[in-house]
């Protein structure tokens, strides 16, 4: 059966230094639940400019819903200023005071909220008052619906009280191996083990599920019922990793929803995501056919040693 993901936050445009990409991390996560065949709603608000007709125009050609996507004639589209290190990771100067800081409460949203069958944000797009509260009304509507908090923390464009809201809210908190680190700074959390970082997570804030992303080496997930494991991740040819780690949530959650295990649903999420990195920008297509290739041949897997004794056999 067809899921609704609902994803709130920024929809912008990627400077890269070559080109320019629609992204944003929620959208990147849209994007990849529609390919994947599920109903993803992108609530976020652009401006009346031309990169917000372009960006428009492209989430139409794309064939995502576009009835939770504002316009705002006074703000200016989002954008991001990339630029890459010699290993191909990205770095982001992230321009404020943009549409998506003032995305409105309104009736559509809040039934969509209501109505869908999970709900992803993050914390960029809480930096300002308007979009914070706005996120915060959808959140206390969604009361059946599953809560994906991918934080995202971006330089500049988070306090402890947002991060604090946040995780509050969440029923699943992904974090990658970076963040982690900044959340036991922010919170004094322990981090000598990761089970343990884990575990304090969930009892903090009564999450259900921990999961924890190191790019290449795959991901670690922690259950509030006690399960935990490590899926290694895939050795590809690395293109750029642009919107790779968006591209494993939404493959995590497509399996999640549908009831598979949580080893199933991360080896799902880490194929996705190895592929996007394979592919140039992060809305780069990837077909069926492409994953059942990807899943059918015996390939390299990218294991953290430390981690190892975290495989299920």
């Amino acid at each position: 059966m067809k899921k609704t993901v609902i994803a709130f936050g920024e929809l912008l445009w990627d400077l890269l230094p070559d080109e320019t990409i629609l992204g944003g991390a929620p959208f990147n996560f849209t994007y990849r639940i529609h390919d994947l065949g599920d109903t993803g709603v992108m609530v976020s608000r652009i401006g009346n400019d031309d990169l917000g007709r372009q960006a428009f125009a492209r989430v139409e050609d794309l064939g995502l819903d576009t009835s939770c996507i504002q316009w705002d004639n006074h703000k200016p589209t989002g954008t991001v200023k990339v630029s890459f290190d010699e290993d191909y990771n990205p770095d982001y100067v992230i321009i404020p005071d943009v549409a998506y800081d003032r995305v409105e409460l309104t009736d559509k949203l809040l039934d969509v909220a209501e109505n869908s069958d999970c709900f992803c944000y993050g914390t960029l797009a809480q930096r300002s008052p308007k979009s914070r509260d706005t996120l915060a009304a959808l959140l206390e509507a969604a009361t059946d619906t599953l809560k994906f908090l991918d934080i995202n923390l971006r330089k500049e464009c988070y306090t402890r009280e947002t991060v604090t809201f946040s995780m509050e809210k969440a029923d699943i908190l992904k974090t990658n191996d970076e963040e982690a680190v900044k959340l036991c700074e922010m919170f004094d959390l322990p981090l000598n083990t990761l089970p343990k970082f884990c575990q304090t997570c969930i009892d903090t804030w009564s999450l259900e599920y921990c999961l924890v992303t190191f790019g290449a080496n795959g991901a670690f997930v922690y259950a509030a019922a006690g399960e935990y494991l490590y899926e290694p991740g895939y050795d590809v040819a690395l293109a750029d990793s642009l919107g790779a780690g968006d591209a494993f949530s939404a493959g995590f959650i497509h399996k999640f929803l549908r009831g598979s295990t949580l080893r199933e649903a991360c080896e799902f999420g880490n194929r996705l995501g190895a592929l996007v990195a394979t592919k140039n920008g992060a809305t780069a297509p990837v077909s069926g056919r492409e994953l059942q290739r990807f899943a059918a041949r015996d390939r390299p897997r990218n294991v953290q040693s430390d981690l190892e004794k975290y495989i299920q056999k």
